[in-house]
């Protein structure tokens, strides 16, 4: 899967953040790393297997498949959410009768709460993509892959009013059997995308909707983007793709858990 993005805005966005719930990170479940009695390369110790989250785990396999069958679609939108393209992307999903799945920064969330719960209330899904969107994050620590993780998942629980992501995509396909096994634990299916639309990097919409018509053939899952810049092109793109996928015979469905 192709890297796109990386730290600078995101980074910007979420370094107040990160340095405040540091500490409280370390002091989470998973302090148990490989390398500690019943630990193995790659997975939490056996006393952080013990201390078991909440939420029933799911499989650590990275889902690219759709819950809707063979000719359906997931639509997937990430980095928001932001108060000036989240609403316009709801408001066309709505319109369309399309139900997404919103893969959301955590300070992001944090700041715009009202956003979230608008998300979950249309009958959306949410994802936990990261604190800083770092692209660069599985050649770091497992600490910080772990904080990276638990406190977006934290700060998207919080601001849903206690809606739990579904799933994890990594910034830029940044997988690692660490990070795929921890957010499995915590109930959230890792996430990949068959079909990159490009938008992150405002080719034009016309070129947008050339890449998802052309790459569908890849698989379901479609990647968008709500943030991170202006994404006029995106909500233009999806206003031209959303009908047509439906002309086409598609239905909508979300990832497969």
């Amino acid at each position: 899967m192709a890297r796109h993005g990386g730290r600078g805005w995101y980074g910007r966005v979420a370094a107040a953040a990160l340095g405040v719930t540091a500490v409280a990170a370390a002091a989470s479940v998973w302090t148990a790393q490989a390398g500690q009695p019943g630990g193995e390369p790659g997975r939490p110790g056996a006393s952080a297997r013990t201390a078991a989250p909440t939420a029933r785990p799911v499989a650590e396999s990275i889902a690219h498949a759709s819950d809707g069958g063979a000719h359906a679609v997931n639509i997937t939108i990430d980095d928001g959410p932001d108060p000036t393209w989240t609403p316009q992307v709801l408001q066309l999903l709505r319109e369309n009768g399309v139900k997404a799945t919103f893969c959301m920064v955590g300070p992001q969330a944090a700041a715009h709460p009202d956003l979230v719960k608008r998300v979950v209330a249309a009958g959306h899904r949410l994802c936990d993509h990261t604190v800083s969107h770092d692209t660069g994050m599985d050649h770091k620590s497992e600490a910080y892959q772990a904080r990276q993780i638990n406190d977006a998942e934290r700060q998207i629980t919080r601001a849903s009013g206690g809606v739990r992501p579904m799933y994890y995509r990594a910034p830029g396909g940044a997988f690692t059997p660490y990070s795929r096994h921890l957010a499995a634990s915590h109930g959230m299916r890792p996430l990949g995308w068959n079909v990159d639309s490009k938008d992150f990097e405002r080719p034009g919409t016309d070129a947008i909707v050339n890449t998802v018509e052309n790459e569908l053939r890849n698989g379901p899952t479609i990647l968008f983007h709500d943030a991170g810049g202006d994404r006029s092109q995106t909500v233009a793109a999806l206003r031209v793709l959303l009908p047509w996928l439906k002309q086409q015979g598609y239905s909508f469905g979300f990832p497969v858990r």
